[in-house]
């Protein structure tokens, strides 16, 4: 007995689709100030926490875009703890490829990409052992919405050994299902102003 197909997205699917990414980025960029300054507090110490938890000896993140967490000043003090770690940012090609990663060092002068995101020009390719990986929206199983591209989900299905996925996020992107698509696949860890935590299911 031969399975059914997979079911394609219609284009109403994907209105949808992009109409609640749409409307979580803009709950974001409306956070009042105080608000924001607090959870970015909050936020700030419970990623620092989780990475002297899983002790990675390298990791990448992504510059800060449209009032998304900014995690330099963490990444910063994480690579000041100890010579031997590195960090790197992302270097995005065509949408629907998998990303690039390059070494970043405070200060490093970077050229922006056509999303006006700076990157680092120069250096070879790199496999960091855990990515921080914004989040637009979320749930518990670790599913995220992203930007529609498929960078991540690319990037984590390419990336030998899988990198630990860790999902960053504030707590106004929590949802109670992202309805994933078949392709998408889970952080294995969520960090919010709330907390950190392990992603729900197996």
């Amino acid at each position: 007995m031969t399975s059914p197909p997979e079911a394609v997205p219609t284009a109403d699917d994907r209105a949808a689709r992009k109409a609640r990414r749409l409307a979580l980025i803009q709950t974001r960029l409306d956070m009042p100030a105080a608000v924001r300054a607090a959870a970015d507090a909050a936020l700030a110490g419970h990623l620092a926490g989780l990475l002297a938890r899983t002790d990675p000896p390298s990791l990448g993140f992504c510059w800060p875009y449209r009032a998304e967490f900014d995690a330099r000043a963490v990444v910063s003090e994480w690579l000041a703890a100890d010579q031997r770690r590195w960090a790197a940012l992302p270097v995005v090609g065509a949408t629907g490829t998998a990303m690039r990663w390059r070494r970043w060092d405070p200060g490093v002068e970077m050229p922006l990409d056509r999303y006006g995101i700076p990157f680092p020009g120069e250096g070879p390719d790199l496999y960091p052992a855990l990515l921080l990986i914004p989040c637009n929206g979320f749930d518990a199983r670790g599913y995220r919405i992203g930007y529609g591209a498929g960078h991540f989900d690319r990037t984590l299905a390419a990336m030998q050994p899988r990198p630990i996925a860790v999902g960053v996020a504030y707590e106004l992107a929590r949802l109670a299902d992202t309805q994933p698509q078949a392709h998408d696949l889970p952080m294995d860890w969520l960090v919010t102003e709330a907390g950190a935590w392990p992603r729900e299911g197996p």
